[in-house]
C-alpha cells in the first residue's frame, strides 16, 4: 500500500504543479494528438482523455509516445476493461465520475493511480477505506461548488484528503477552488471544447490554453 500511495502522491504533485487539467472528449485520434501538441507547446502539461469516445485509447497511446512530458490521464473510466486498456495504453492516472468499489479495488490491486468521484460524505469514507486520498468532486458546481466542498473537507482534512473538482469550473471561479489548500488542481472542462476541436479552431484553443496557464500561475 505504501508503494501505491507513493505512486499516487507523485501524480498528485505533478497535477498540482499544472493546476488545470483539461478534460477532453475527442472523436478522432489525429485531433487528440493535435490537442496534446497545443497543450504541450503552450505549457499546460496535463490532459484527461475521457473514454466517452472510441478514440480515447488511441489518443493516449500515441500522445504518451510523442509527448512524454505530459501527465496523461484517462477520464470517465467506468469498466474494468477500460481501466486496463487505459493504463496499457500509457495513462499515468485515471478518474471516474463516481465511486465503483469493484473498479477501485482492481486499480489499487494493479497499482494504478485512480481517483474516483464522490459527492457525499458516505462515498468519500468508502473511498478512503481503499487507501485513496485523491478524489474527484463531480459535478462540482451543480453539487454546491466551493461552499459545499469546504464543508466536506472540514471533517476529513486531517486524513490527508485532496480533491480535484470537475464540472462547471471555469476561468471565473477557478481561483475560488484553487484557493482551498486541499485542492491541488481542477478539471478544465472549458479547455479544448469538442466543437472547437472538431472545427479545427486551433488558434482559439491555443488562446484559451495560454489563458489557463497564466491564470493557474496566480495560485
Amino acid at each position: 500500500m505504501s508503494q501505491y500511495k507513493e505512486k499516487c502522491d507523485a501524480i498528485v504533485k505533478a497535477l498540482g504543479e499544472v493546476k488545470v487539467v483539461p478534460v477532453l472528449a475527442i472523436e478522432k485520434v489525429e485531433d487528440g494528438i493535435k490537442m496534446c501538441e497545443v497543450l504541450n507547446d503552450c505549457g499546460l502539461k496535463a490532459a484527461e482523455i475521457t473514454f466517452r469516445t472510441k478514440a480515447a485509447e488511441g489518443i493516449i497511446k500515441e500522445a504518451a509516445r510523442q509527448f512524454p512530458e505530459l501527465v496523461l490521464g484517462a477520464g470517465t473510466v467506468l469498466t474494468l476493461e477500460e481501466l486496463h486498456r487505459a493504463f496499457d495504453a500509457g495513462a499515468q492516472f485515471a478518474v471516474a465520475p463516481g465511486f465503483n468499489p469493484v473498479i477501485v479495488a482492481e486499480a489499487v490491486q494493479s497499482g494504478y493511480p485512480f481517483f474516483p468521484g464522490f459527492c457525499t460524505p458516505s462515498e468519500l469514507e468508502q473511498i478512503m477505506q481503499f487507501g485513496i486520498r485523491m478524489v474527484k468532486f463531480f459535478p462540482a458546481e451543480a453539487m454546491g461548488g466551493t461552499k459545499m466542498l469546504s464543508n466536506f473537507i472540514g471533517p476529513y482534512k486531517h486524513m490527508g484528503i485532496k480533491v480535484m473538482p470537475t464540472g462547471g469550473v471555469n476561468t471565473g471561479n477557478l481561483g475560488d477552488y484553487l484557493s482551498i489548500p486541499q485542492i491541488p488542481c481542477a478539471g478544465g472542462t472549458w479547455v479544448g471544447k469538442a466543437a472547437d476541436i472538431e472545427s479545427g479552431n486551433w488558434d482559439k484553443i491555443s488562446g484559451i490554453v495560454k489563458e489557463a496557464v497564466e491564470l493557474a500561475k496566480k495560485y
